[in-house]
């Protein structure tokens, strides 16, 4: 089984956070994001199909925080690979914001 650092973008223009060599997230949903592409590569779609996407919404807003262009480009690859219906995925994200503050997922 690969690991996570034999299929990332180590250097390159989708290349994650680092802090001491180490993949850095902020908040908890960073970190489930990450792990949640990582399971899907292995059977729903490419790391590669990820990879472009993620290097294409990383491109079209530099400025955007990096793990939100993530999921960004993982919501493409999702839609793609499974139609995945983009109102029903909106109408889910609004019920996960619309929880109480300190709920964390």
């Amino acid at each position: 089984m690969p690991t996570a650092d034999s299929v990332l973008d180590v250097d390159g223009p989708a290349a994650p956070p680092r802090f001491n060599g180490e993949l850095a997230f902020n908040a908890p949903w960073e970190r489930r994001v990450f792990g949640l592409t990582m399971a899907l590569t292995e059977n729903v779609f490419s790391y590669e199909d990820f990879r472009r996407q993620l290097i294409r919404r990383v491109g079209e807003a530099p400025d955007r925080p990096y793990w939100q262009s993530w999921a960004a480009a993982l919501e493409d690859v999702l839609g793609a690979a499974c139609a995945i219906d983009a109102a029903a995925l909106d109408a889910r994200h609004r019920q996960f914001l619309a929880r109480p503050h300190g709920h964390d997922h």
